[in-house]
This record gives C-alpha cells, structure tokens and sequence, in this order.
C-alpha cells in the first residue's frame, strides 16, 4: 500500500485546491450541499480530530476510491475495500460517504472487518471479528455483542430507532477510528453525520495481538461507499489503569469425591470480577487453597479458594469464595430411577450430545449405603445407530470405573445445517435446495438446537427459483423480508408464540416446515414446532408472492444447529 506523508499530503491538498477555484467540478468531491449545516458539522468533526494530531500522521493512498456496485447489487462478502494495517500503538482513522439506497435493511451499510494479515485467501488469514452498524456483529472467541454501544435515537419518536437509523445511514459522512492500542485491545469509534443532520455513534472493544500487526476492511452488503481519507495516527490508549478483583466464583467443582481421591479441585472453573466491572477466568494455578479438606475421612467438606491478583497480574489484598463436597463410600453400583426428560436423539455427522435434564441415577456404595450422583459427575455416550439404543452412563471412581444404561431412540438424519458449536455465522450455511411443485407442498421436518440467546437463532425459510432469485426469507420468529414479503397487502402472518419463553426454548425442539405452492403465484409457509417440554406452537405466513412455475425453498439458520430427517 503506498503511504504518503503530511507534507506531500498538504502540496497535494494545495493542488486540488487551485483546480477547485477554477470550477473542475470533478476535482470537488468533498463538497455537500444539503443540509445546509451538514458540511460544518463535518468540518467541525475535521477540526477536532486535527486538534489532537501529534504531528505524526501518516496519510494512506486509497486505491479503491468506490468500493462495491453503485445499483446496489454488492452481494454479502463480494465486495471490499482496500486493506488498511494498524500496527500496534497506532489509530487508523477512514473517513467515507455510506450509501444504501433506502434498503429496509439495517445490515445494507459499512461492515468493518478486523483481521490479522492482509489477504483473504492467505492460509493463516482469520478474522478478529466483524462489526455492522447497526450494532451488531460475530467473531473469534474474544468477541462480546455486549461490548457494543450505540446512541442511535428514535429522531421520529415512534418507538422504533431502525427506520431513523437507515435513513441517517443512507449518504451519511462516516469516519471510523481503528486505535490499535499496546496493552492488546483494538478499540473502534463509528461516527456518522447524515445528510438529515443527524449524528450517530457506535462503539467496540475486543482483545487483539499486541505484537502484531492488525488489518482492517470495509465489506459491501447492498450498498457502497465513497472512499475519502485514511491516515494513521498514534494511539489515544497509553494508559491502562490497574484494578483489584473484587469477586471470586466456582463452577464445575465435584459435588461428591470417592474415598482415596485426593482430586477435589477436579475440573471446577474460577472466574474473578475485577473492579470495573470485567470478569475472567483465572488458572488454578494462580488459586490459592486456604482450607484445604481432609479427603482420608467420609463426610461432607469444605474448601476455601483465593484470588491475590490485579487485573494486570500484580499483588493485592485477596477476594474468596468456598465449596462444599462430600467424600463417599465407592461405588459399586449405578442404576436409572428416573428417565430424563430427552428420549429421542437425532444426529447427522456426529453423535448427539446427551441431555442429561430430568434424569436420576442412584448409586449403591461398597458399604451398601445408597445416595443420588450427580450428573455432572457422570460420563455419557449416545451411540450412532438408528432405532432403539442404550446411552452407556459411566462413572469414573478412585477405584474403578461403574457403568449402566439408559434407554432412548435414535434418529439418523439425512443433512444438517449450522454448526453444533453454534458459530455459523448469518447466512453461512443451508440445506439443501427442495422444489415446490404448484399446486403441492414440500414438507422438512428437523431438529434444532440452538444458543438460545436471540429469537432469530433459530430457522429460516429461503423461497427463491432455480436460479436462486429469493422471493422471500422469513424466520420463525414472525419476520421476513423480500420482494415478495415487504409491501405485500395480501400478506398475512399469524402465531400463537408464548413470547415470554420463546428464546428459552427454542434449543431441543422438533420443527415441521410446510411449504405449500398455492399455484396462483403465492405461496404459503408454516413452522409447526414441539418444545422439549411437549409444548406447541406455530408460525404461519399465508400469500407470499412467488412464482409458481418455478419455485424451490432451502432452510439456513444463524448460531443454532439443524439435524433435518425427513
């Protein structure tokens, strides 16, 4: 990338300048006329920024001056700009006009991406993460939606802050500050100036190399972007002020340990909250005991943790917390008194993870005492066969490994969509493409699970033709989008969602979708869905415009895992 400094940058501002003054409309592309305050609010944002410049600048050239396609056709992941490096303690700052042509869709503007080397296809190229504007966005596992911070307004005061949004978005001055600060923090400032004279700002932070350089791109999505400036600056983040913890939990500590076990730690996790409010897990190592239990006598015990670290690793008063466990006989044998709550499993690629909820298993102990184990402490495996089959318990004790069995169905499916880890990122991953003759319908039935952190983390239905022209997409949450969704007057959605619990439940549930091609260029879909407590629910959307002659559905979801069986 050729970088040019401040003083080439002035002789070349001079020049643009005098061919200004003699009317080259062309060279005058800095210029904005509506409204009339919107140029001083810029220049008045310009004038800030310069009254805190160091004198260190480094100005970049932008090579890609109009990034993506000016009809709005930029499909998700086509179009990008130039890349941008920030090496460590330096703020890189864009500045660019944000175009999305009216889109109803919050996601049609700037989407920053933050990566660790400057090329796409590079074998070690991973992302950071990626920030929209409109306040959200997906990453590695440093990233935390909560972290982003906005100020947008509902300008129009009719409860909704997303039609302001995209209309203060749509040619709006936007300058993003990338401070790529030393302590390993990359910290992001999104201002934008629209042309209704609003200004609106979105903040992020995340962990980043503190060594390395970072890089920076802008991506298209449905719109497109005027290229103005980028330079390079000092960092504004020199100082990191220090805290104590305040807090120390555990989790995951054993409820029960066998007699001759000395391991009471086990696979427990602490996790310190510090004074500004941050929280992370520290390592055992950096724990300190200060009751340790006596684990050569039966009984229930206590132990006592300690933490004496600042968040920057220096010594400090301590904060603690304790546990309770109980030393037991060995086990001699196990056995189900209670079913759990889950009996049918389906899987795809790979076996289901065991849903132990509900489920109760009675020890026996060498001195023929009995007691209820933990769930926790016991090992699961559902096997890969389709029908009827017996998930292996197991219980791993001081001297010796107890097993016995529980009885559940399996279901082998027949594709998947998503990621069972639930980081398939939006529109990522999708069934396969099913026709919808007119005149019929197609009927997917599935299995899902899912983070349940959002009503959107959960499956939606794609119509679209054979040459993959979406009509519509609507999710199961009662939204939808598309040409022939948005400003359907003959649309009707309708649901009977509890929307207390919808969130909470969508993890584990059955879900048949009915696509049905009414012949007369609409088409109907239905979500007929079975909590894992047994409860129903549907979504219905009726009249959806398509083409009847050719028309196929496919299914994506978002953080959330599909087995589909039929």
């Amino acid at each position: 990338m050729k970088i040019t400094k401040l003083m080439r940058y002035a002789l070349g501002v001079a020049v643009i300048a005098a061919f200004s003054l003699v009317g080259c409309e062309k060279m005058d592309i800095y210029t904005i006329d509506s409204p009339s305050d919107l140029q001083a609010r810029i220049d008045s944002i310009a004038a800030a920024k310069a009254s805190v410049d160091t004198g260190d600048t480094t100005y970049i050239d932008i090579a890609t001056a109009i990034v993506g396609a000016e009809d709005y056709s930029a499909a998700w992941w086509a179009y990008f700009s130039d890349y941008f490096t920030a090496p460590t303690n330096k703020l890189l700052h864009l500045e660019f006009v944000n175009h999305n042509g009216g889109s109803t869709n919050n996601w049609n503007n700037w989407n920053l991406a933050i990566v660790n080397v400057d090329d796409r296809d590079a074998d070690d190229y991973s992302e950071y993460f990626l920030l929209r504007s409109d306040a959200y966005g997906w990453g590695n596992d440093d990233f935390d939606l909560s972290m982003v911070t906005n100020d947008y307004p509902d300008t129009d005061g009719d409860g909704d802050v997303w039609n302001d949004f995209r209309t203060t978005m749509d040619g709006a001055y936007v300058t993003i500050d990338v401070d790529h600060s030393a302590t390993g923090n990359v910290y992001v400032t999104a201002t934008a100036v629209g042309t209704n004279g609003t200004t609106i700002t979105e903040t992020y932070q995340q962990p980043v190399s503190a060594t390395d350089d970072i890089v920076a791109f802008l991506v298209c999505d449905a719109s497109y972007f005027e290229m103005k400036q980028a330079y390079l600056i000092p960092s504004k983040v020199t100082v990191v002020e220090d805290v104590n913890p305040v807090s120390i939990t555990v989790t995951g500590a054993p409820s029960a340990v066998e007699l001759g076990d000395e391991n009471f730690w086990g696979d427990a996790i602490a996790t310190v909250t510090y004074a500004d409010g941050s929280s992370e897990e520290v390592d055992s190592t950096d724990i300190s005991f200060t009751v340790i239990p006596d684990m050569t006598t039966l009984g229930e015990k206590t132990v006592i943790v300690a933490y004496n670290k600042t968040k920057q690793g220096e010594y400090c008063p301590a904060v603690s917390t304790y546990y309770n466990l109980e030393v037991t006989n060995p086990v001699a044998s196990m056995v189900v008194t209670t079913l759990p709550d889950q009996t049918t499993y389906y899987y795809y690629s790979s076996a289901a993870a065991f849903n132990s909820t509900g489920l109760v298993v009675t020890a026996t102990y060498s001195d023929g005492t009995t007691g209820v184990l933990a769930n926790e402490t016991l090992m699961f495996e559902v096997p890969q066969a389709e029908g009827s089959q017996d998930v292996i318990i197991s219980y791993v004790g001081a001297t010796g490994t107890v097993t016995t069995t529980c009885p559940v169905t399996v279901v082998m499916g027949v594709a998947e969509v998503g990621a069972q880890d639930y980081t398939n990122g939006w529109w990522t991953t999708f069934s396969p493409e099913y026709n919808v003759p007119s005149g019929g319908s197609t009927v997917i039935k599935m299995y899902c699970k899912s983070d349940n952190l959002a009503n959107w983390h959960s499956p939606c239905t794609i119509l679209r033709n054979t040459a993959l022209v979406e009509s519509a997409v609507v999710r199961m949450d009662n939204f939808g989008w598309g040409t022939g969704y948005e400003g359907n007057a003959n649309l009707v959605a309708t649901s009977d969602w509890n929307w207390d619990i919808f969130t909470a439940s969508i993890s584990n549930s059955v879900i048949v979708i009915t696509v049905t091609n009414n012949g007369d260029n609409t088409a109907n879909i239905r979500y007929d869905v079975t909590y894992a407590s047994g409860e129903t629910h549907f979504q219905e959307y009726a009249g959806i415009t398509v083409d009847s002659a050719d028309l196929n559905c496919a299914i994506v979801t978002e953080e959330s895992y599909l087995v589909i069986f039929e």
